[in-house]
C-alpha cells in the first residue's frame, strides 16, 4: 500500500508529499495529525510546525534553507517564503566516521565479461576513439565518421533519413514537374549493415570547440581529457587529427598520457594537415586505423571479478523524489560495490553544497579532506565572483517538482555515494588508483559531468533523473534510472531502469538496488546495451574550468 507522505530523517520539520494532497486534508504521520491550508504537491513538502521568520528548515537532517517569513503548521515550502542556508564546513570540525559495510555474501562470486588491458585495467567496452587536437578539424572528424560507420556497420538505424525519403518520393509523385523538366533524384542507399569486427563496439568520433583560440590552461586541460580517455580502459587505441599550429599541442598531448600511463602501449595514431593535403592525411587515417581495428578485434571478453567495476554516480533532471528513491538506491550500489573493492566516483561539486561537512568526515585522511575543502572554496568563489554561486543551481525543472534550495537538491544528490568513506579525491582529469568511493571535482552540468566521469576512470555510469534527460557518453555507457515510474513509462526510450517502486512501496531500497546490480552486471558485460547505447547518444562537452553550474 502506497504512503502518502514521507519524513526523510528523525530531526526534520518536513514532511514529502508523495501523492498530491488537497487544500484541507488532514494527514496523519507517526500518530500525528495535520491539516493542510493550502495543496500540496507531490514531490512538494510541507512544514510540521509554524516557523517564525529566519526559522531553519531542516531536511535529510541537516539546514536546507531558512523562512523568508512565517510559515503556517501545514504550508508547503516554496521560493517565496524559503530562502537557501547551510551550514558552515571547515576540515578543522571534522568528526571521526565509523562505518558498518553491507552484508555482500551474495555477490562476492559474481563476475561481469570485461575487456582486460595490458595496464591490468578491466574494460566494459571496446572502442577505438577518433579526436581532433582542435575544432578546425571538427569537419575532417566528421568525414571519417561517416565513412567508418556506414561500411563497418556502426551506423545508427536510417528511421528518419527513410521517413525524409519517402516524402522526397510522394512529393516528387504528387507535385507538378520542376520548370526546366529536371529529372527526378535517385533516393542514396543506406550504409551499415553486418559489422566484420565483432569484438569492437563502436568507432567513436569527437568534436569539440576548444583546442586554440583561448586560454593556454584551456589548451592543456583539453590535452590532459584526452590524455584521459586515451587510457581509459573501454579504449583500445586512438586516432588523432591536427592541424598543426594550434594551442594544444602534440607534445603536451604525449606528455600527459605519459604521466598518466607510462608504460603506454595502446596505438596511438597521430595526423596533421598542415603536413599535405587534406585528401592525403584523411586517407592514411583511414588505412591506418582500419589496420589498428583489426588488432584491436583480437581483444575478446573474459569473466572477471565484479571487483573491477568503475561505476560513476550522477544525477539529472532531477525531482522531489531524486533524494528519497534512485539516488538511495544508487547510495545501496554503490556501498555494496565498495565493499566488493569496486571503485564509485561522486563528483558535481555545486550538487554538493550543503553536505560539505558531512563529506569532509567521511574522507579517510585529513590530506584528502584538505584537497576537497580547497577545490569546493576555490570552486564556489569563482562562481560568487561573477555573481553566480551555487544556491542559484537549482533549475526551473528542479523547483518545479519540489527541490526549493540548493540545500535540498545538494543533500538528496549527496545519497548517490551512500555511507562508505571516500578513500579519495582528485581534480578534473585526474585519475585515482584507489578504489573504494572517491570525490571528483566536475561542473553539475549533464554532459560536462558525464565528460568528466569518465576520464575520471568510470566505466559504467548510473544517471538518475525525475523529469527526464537523454545524456550518454561516447566511451562509458550511460545507464538512466528514474526516480517516479511515470517517468519510466512515458520515456521508455530513455529510462533503463525504474526506481519508483520505491515510492509506491512495492519495494525496499535494498530490494530495488539489488535489481539494478542486476541490469548493470548485464550491461557491463555486453550482455545488453543502454538506452542511450541504441540513440547513440554520444555527448562530449570538456570544461572549459570557468564557472559551470
Amino acid at each position: 500500500m502506497q504512503h502518502k507522505v514521507l519524513k526523510v530523517h528523525p530531526n526534520d520539520n518536513v514532511i514529502v508529499a508523495l501523492r498530491n494532497l488537497a487544500a484541507g486534508e488532514v494527514i496523519t504521520h507517526e500518530g500525528v495529525d495535520y491539516e493542510l491550508p493550502y495543496a500540496v504537491a507531490a514531490k512538494h513538502k510541507f512544514v510540521t510546525q509554524s516557523l517564525a521568520t529566519n526559522s531553519p528548515v531542516i531536511m535529510y537532517g541537516v539546514l536546507v534553507g531558512k523562512a523568508k517569513q512565517p510559515i503556517q503548521r501545514g504550508e508547503t515550502i516554496t521560493t517565496f517564503n524559503l530562502q537557501h542556508d547551510s551550514e558552515p564546513y571547515s576540515t578543522a570540525k571534522r568528526q571521526p566516521y565509523h562505518w558498518t559495510p553491507p552484508n555482500v555474501q551474495k555477490w562476492q562470486e559474481r563476475t561481469f565479461k570485461g575487456y582486460r588491458r595490458q595496464d591490468g585495467k578491466v574494460g566494459t567496452y571496446n572502442y577505438w576513439l577518433v579526436l581532433p587536437l582542435v575544432f578546425c578539424e571538427n569537419r575532417n572528424i566528421l568525414i571519417l565518421k561517416d565513412a567508418f560507420e556506414r561500411e563497418l556497420g556502426y551506423a545508427q538505424p536510417e528511421t528518419y533519413r527513410d521517413q525524409v525519403r519517402e516524402l522526397l518520393h510522394l512529393y516528387q509523385n504528387i507535385a507538378p514537374p520542376p520548370p526546366d523538366g529536371g529529372a527526378k533524384v535517385t533516393p542514396p542507399s543506406g550504409g551499415g549493415g553486418l559489422r566484420p569486427f565483432l569484438n569492437i563496439d563502436g568507432i567513436k568520433f569527437l568534436t569539440h570547440e576548444g583546442g586554440c583560440g583561448g586560454t593556454r590552461h584551456d589548451a592543456n586541460t583539453l590535452c590532459a581529457l584526452f590524455a584521459a580517455y586515451a587510457v581509459h580502459p573501454n579504449v583500445a587505441g586512438i586516432t588523432v587529427l591536427s592541424l598543426g599550429c594550434q594551442h594544444s599541442e602534440i607534445s603536451t598531448l604525449k606528455k600527459e598520457i605519459h604521466q598518466r600511463s607510462p608504460d603506454f602501449e595502446k596505438p596511438l595514431l597521430i595526423f596533421e594537415q598542415q603536413d599535405g593535403t587534406e585528401y592525403t592525411m584523411l586517407s592514411q587515417a583511414v588505412k591506418e586505423t582500419f589496420l589498428g581495428l583489426i588488432k584491436a578485434n583480437q581483444c575478446t571478453r573474459e569473466d572477471v571479478p565484479l571487483s573491477e567495476l568503475v561505476v560513476g554516480l550522477k544525477c539529472g533532471g532531477s525531482d522531489g523524489f531524486s533524494g528519497i528513491s534512485a539516488n538511495p538506491v544508487l547510495g545501496e550500489v554503490s556501498d555494496i560495490l565498495v565493499t566488493l573493492g569496486a571503485k564509485t566516483i561522486l563528483a558535481e561539486f555545486p550538487e554538493l553544497h550543503g553536505v560539505e561537512q558531512e563529506l569532509l568526515n567521511r574522507c579517510v585522511t585529513e590530506e584528502k579532506a584538505a584537497k576537497f575543502e580547497k577545490l569546493m572554496r576555490d570552486y564556489s568563489g569563482k562562481a560568487e565572483a561573477v555573481g553566480s554561486a551555487f544556491a542559484f543551481n537549482p533549475s526551473p525543472g528542479n523547483i518545479k517538482d519540489g527541490l526549493i534550495t540548493d540545500a535540498i537538491k545538494s543533500a538528496g544528490a549527496a545519497k548517490k555515494g551512500g555511507t562508505a568513506p571516500i578513500q579519495d579525491v582528485t581534480n578534473y582529469t585526474e585519475i585515482s588508483t584507489e578504489r573504494g568511493l572517491q570525490l571528483a571535482c566536475t561542473p553539475g552540468n549533464d554532459v560536462e559531468a558525464t565528460t568528466g566521469k569518465t576520464a575520471a576512470g568510470a566505466t559504467i555510469i548510473l544517471f538518475t533523473t525525475g523529469l527526464g534527460t537523454p545524456t550518454g557518453n561516447p566511451i562509458c555507457p550511460v545507464m538512466k534510472v528514474a526516480t517516479n515510474t511515470a517517468l519510466a513509462e512515458r520515456m521508455p526510450d530513455v529510462i533503463d531502469f525504474d526506481c519508483g517502486t520505491v515510492i509506491s512501496g512495492e519495494q525496499t531500497i535494498a530490494q530495488n538496488a539489488d535489481e539494478l546490480l542486476e541490469l548493470i552486471i548485464k550491461i557491463a558485460s555486453g550482455e545488453q546495451l543502454t538506452q542511450a547505447q541504441r540513440l547513440g547518444q554520444d555527448d562530449f562537452i570538456p570544461w572549459k574550468r570557468g564557472v559551470s553550474l
